[in-house]
């Protein structure tokens, strides 16, 4: 079994899937954004690379075999009704509450829904992921556990069930996985598995151990995080959130063990992104926990262990492609120029009434209570994370445009502490209007205010590299 790095970074099902055959599914369930087909269209988890480029870089073996593992280090995924009750998660005992990755705050948290069949894995990671077609949230944990009848957790993120499938770089951390997505991202899942096609259609979730992995960078696009200790451990060339694949040549016919025909027959259209760190195994593709999608059931093989070794010795990084197709079988560019600018962080009312708290779900400052044109400031600096792919470059024009309800408005000013002066200034927008500006801060530090529109209002924008 893979050996997982303990790093800080890290179904119930209303079918009954049989084992030999899958049963029909309702029009709901063949959607994309569900709890069966997750993620958008146009994610690069459901899209493939055409014509793609790949380096000469191999993953190196290293203490165990590679392994497609459907148990402890992976996760379940459960799905919740309207009619599950809220539960409320703490941090571990003795600790300061969980860890809320996207408000880089501590404190208990309330799920709406909590399915009663959810389990965390067995393994030391302790993931589970929640998908809530309601809230349209995918909830996901690490270290998850029941303690003296309550549930606790080390870290919990969460992502949209029709989103991306990964980051952007303001909302930086989307999952309990290193590479900052949920756990259910990538896995071979138990209704896919149980059909045996001849591929599944999505990319897979591989992690690698660390004299595959690289240490600068750490992580690539669509990656916005690595994990913790990546700068100690790694030593090898690969990056967190890198594609691998099988390159057009790889004969599939020699892989004799079906289940890991159809991994491979996978690798060479969708491939598998390297989304976590593993100690001693030179791969490791995750599935559902208790699916069928392990080449190895009934325990070591050494057919399989070898035709594992074969697949490893092929698998390439993709370094560019010439296009990409999405799930619906159509053309597009994944788009690069992400939002940039997150409202996390503490607000204090400047003037009026009321109150101001930034809510994650949301990606918004919230005024309740609150008086028109009361004005709430944001002097934390934390709205703004320093993702490699997506830090500001100096000289070049950024668009700023308020997203924001209630007759709420936003101005942003960045103060450059190295020249002791504010060198851009916003002013006040409205919903829907824009700014744009010369980046020419060098050491920024960001000041954001709101001014509400009444009792109830939100304050929210987007910030990107203008065209």
């Amino acid at each position: 079994m893979p050996q997982k790095s303990h790093t800080f970074r890290r179904a119930r099902l209303y079918l009954l899937l049989g084992c030999s055959a899958l049963v029909s599914l309702p029009s709901w369930a063949q959607e994309w954004g569900t709890f069966l087909k997750p993620f958008a269209a146009d994610s690069l988890w459901n899209s493939r690379p055409v014509s793609p480029t790949f380096s000469d870089d191999v993953i190196p073996t290293s203490d165990y075999y590679p392994l497609i593992t459907n148990s402890s280090y992976s996760t379940g995924i459960f799905l919740a009704s309207p009619n599950d009750p809220p539960v409320t998660v703490t941090g571990p005992t003795g600790s300061n509450s969980i860890k809320i990755v996207d408000e880089e705050a501590f404190h208990d948290i309330t799920i709406p829904h909590w399915p009663a069949a959810t389990k965390p894995a067995p393994g030391g990671d302790a993931h589970a992921d929640i998908a809530d077609p309601t809230t349209g949230i995918i909830h996901s944990f690490w270290g998850l556990a029941q303690q003296d009848g309550k549930w606790t957790a080390r870290l919990y993120a969460w992502t949209r069930l029709d989103g991306r499938g990964w980051p952007d770089p303001a909302h930086y951390y989307q999952g309990a996985r290193a590479t900052g997505i949920p756990a259910a991202a990538g896995l071979i899942r138990t209704h896919e598995a149980a059909a045996k096609p001849d591929f599944y259609p999505h990319a897979l979730a591989m992690s690698l151990t660390f004299n595959a992995l690289a240490a600068n960078p750490a992580y690539v696009f669509p990656s916005t995080s690595a994990d913790a200790h990546a700068a100690k451990l790694n030593t090898g060339n690969i990056p967190e959130g890198a594609l691998m694949m099988l390159p057009p040549s790889f004969d599939t016919s020699k892989i004799t063990n079906d289940e890991l025909r159809r991994i491979a027959e996978t690798l060479k259209r969708y491939g598998a992104y390297v989304v976590d760190a593993n100690r001693g195994t030179p791969f490791a593709i995750y599935a559902e926990i208790g699916s069928t999608a392990n080449p190895a059931p009934n325990g070591w093989n050494a057919t399989v262990g070898n035709e594992l070794q074969t697949i490893r010795a092929a698998l390439r990084r993709v370094t560019g492609t010439s296009g990409w197709i999405d799930g619906n079988g159509k053309s597009f560019t994944p788009n690069q120029n992400l939002n940039l600018l997150s409202m996390r962080g503490a607000w204090t009312m400047q003037s009026g009434g009321g109150q101001a708290k930034f809510s994650s779900w949301d990606q918004a400052m919230i005024f309740t209570n609150s008086s028109a044109n009361s004005v709430a400031v944001n002097y934390s600096n934390r709205g703004m994370q320093a993702v490699n792919w997506a830090k500001p470059v100096p000289g070049a024009s950024y668009k700023l445009t308020a997203r924001t309800t209630g007759g709420a408005k936003l101005r942003m000013t960045i103060y450059d502490q190295l020249v002791g002066k504010v060198v851009t200034d916003s002013g006040y927008l409205g919903n829907g209007q824009s700014t744009t500006f010369t980046w020419n801060a060098n050491s920024p530090r960001l000041i954001i205010y709101a001014q509400s529109g009444g009792e109830t209002s939100t304050v929210s924008a987007e910030l990107i590299k203008a065209n």
